[in-house]
């Protein structure tokens, strides 16, 4: 039953993560055949943060009622109809609408799945727990440009993840009864608190972990958007080389995931976390370096990724040993919310910034926002040895 579950929860990820990138691989596509700007795609994007935000919010009300199996499987359920839908629609107006339930689905996942795993599984679950999202990530792009070279359209690219979203909903439900028995074999009797955000704040510590997630996001939301356009436009790479290795840094950070499942329980998570940001500022720094060559910047991108790896897991991970079991449920929650809120708001901000002042101006942003990282978890790790 361990393993088995272990299996639903890892494709489970997986599914979190096949949608993520669809949008950016069918615009191109859809905007022409919807006769939409190419600026729509960021409304449709910034409606599923917010439902996410939001879900994730009001998370522990409704796991804490109806338990992390039941959370999930509808929840999948419901992402798997409102990809579906998009499929099917024949305006902006109904993708905007289907994205809200997409965003509200996604978050309750998301946040039912980490602190499930932070409670009842080791450090090296949660790293591999994450890079099976990467995974997904990375699956659906090829999914969509299958269906587009074949001439499928973006709708059955659409249709094709919906179906195996709804594949895995049946499974979920299927496999209720396996939850219930890991849940009670190991809860340890521990009633969990629906905590509103005033009562969180109040806990030592929490100001610091959300300012946390919120500066990781930053950082890894910034680096993969804007790291081609900063190669190119202001490094001078073509851009094809640019692009290439822009997406290396999402390659670098999934494998740098399944390494760190193996010494994550020996290292620990405040080590990973520490180690985890100083390896994305020698990063940080390579994309810097005014050399003539540029293949230590390009070279510096697949580093941050590396890099980044271990920080978000380690840090959810760790929201039971530094919070109480009683309280995870409620700051795993409202932790997703401030990394949505960082990787919805921060990288619209830099390209603002690049507009309007200085795109080379990239590694500057970047490192205020990981040395913040830094300082904020080093801040954490005082504040939660009094918790203790």
């Amino acid at each position: 039953m361990f393993s088995l579950l272990l299996a639903i929860i890892y494709a489970a990820f997986i599914s979190l993560g096949l949608p993520d990138s669809l949008l950016g691989a069918a615009w191109p596509v859809m905007r022409l055949d919807l006769n939409a700007p190419l600026s729509y795609a960021g409304i449709i994007t910034m409606i599923i943060s917010c439902g996410t935000i939001i879900s994730s919010l009001y998370s522990a009300r409704v796991i804490n009622r109806l338990g992390t199996g039941l959370v999930t499987a509808v929840s999948t359920g419901i992402t798997a109809i409102a990809l579906i839908g998009f499929s099917l629609a024949d305006s902006i107006l109904m993708l905007c609408l289907l994205a809200i339930p997409y965003g509200i689905g996604a978050g309750a996942i998301d946040a039912a799945l980490n602190n499930f795993v932070a409670l009842h599984y080791s450090s090296r679950h949660m790293s591999w727990l994450h890079a099976f999202w990467g995974v997904g990530v990375t699956i659906s792009p090829a999914i969509m440009s299958f269906c587009l070279t074949r001439n499928f359209g973006w709708e059955k690219g659409y249709l094709t993840v919906g179906i195996l979203q709804l594949a895995l909903t049946a499974v979920m439900f299927f496999t209720l009864p396996i939850w219930k028995s890991k849940t009670s074999q190991s809860e340890d009797e521990v009633t969990p608190k629906s905590l509103t955000l005033s009562q969180a704040f109040r806990i030592n510590g929490v100001p610091m972990v959300l300012c946390a997630f919120l500066c990781f996001c930053a950082v890894e939301g910034t680096a993969g958007l804007w790291a081609a356009s900063y190669m190119s436009d202001f490094r001078g790479v073509n851009a094809e080389t640019a692009a290439k290795f822009a997406s290396l840094f999402y390659l670098g950070e999934t494998i740098g995931r399944f390494l760190n499942g193996f010494i994550a329980d020996k290292f620990g998570d405040k080590n990973m976390i520490r180690t985890g940001v100083i390896i994305m500022l020698g990063g940080i720094t390579l994309t810097a370096i005014p050399y003539e060559a540029d293949i230590p910047a390009l070279i510096g991108l697949v580093i941050i990724g590396l890099g980044a790896a271990p920080v978000y897991p380690c840090i959810i991970h760790s929201t039971p040993y530094n919070f109480g079991k009683e309280n995870s449920q409620s700051l795993v929650g409202i932790q997703m919310a401030s990394a949505y809120v960082g990787s919805t708001f921060m990288p619209p901000l830099f390209g603002v910034i690049a507009q309007h002042i200085n795109i080379g101006l990239y590694p500057i942003y970047l490192a205020f926002f990981a040395v913040s990282l830094l300082i904020m978890t080093e801040w954490l790790n005082k504040c939660t040895a009094h918790n203790k």
